[in-house]
């Protein structure tokens, strides 16, 4: 049993980062699509973890739903990437026909 509760917060630390690099990206332009899928990620952890104390393998699957969370911070992610890009490219056009003023 300690086994079991010890590997499940081993894993948490190891996605920790990932999560908080997640959420604060997406976060920029997408804070509530962002909310949202961080707390559907910590639901999914806490049944995950839930399921893996009972040292039963099929129950570890309760908390699968959060790769839903995660696909959606990912795409806000790589939205607020893209509105950012788009915002460089117009600065860097505009300093390149002089119609940037400091």
């Amino acid at each position: 049993m300690f086994n079991c509760i010890q590997r499940v917060h081993q894993n948490t630390l190891e996605d920790y980062p990932q999560f908080l690099a997640l959420i604060f990206l997406g976060g920029l332009k997408h804070p509530s699509f962002s909310a949202g899928a961080g707390l559907v990620i910590i639901l999914g952890r806490v049944f995950y973890a839930l399921g893996y104390y009972t040292g039963d393998p099929s129950k570890r699957r309760r908390g699968g739903f959060m790769i839903l969370g995660k696909l959606v911070l990912f795409g806000c992610v790589i939205s607020t990437a893209l509105s950012l890009l788009d915002y460089i490219q117009t600065l860097e056009l505009m300093l390149c026909q002089g119609k940037l003023i400091f």
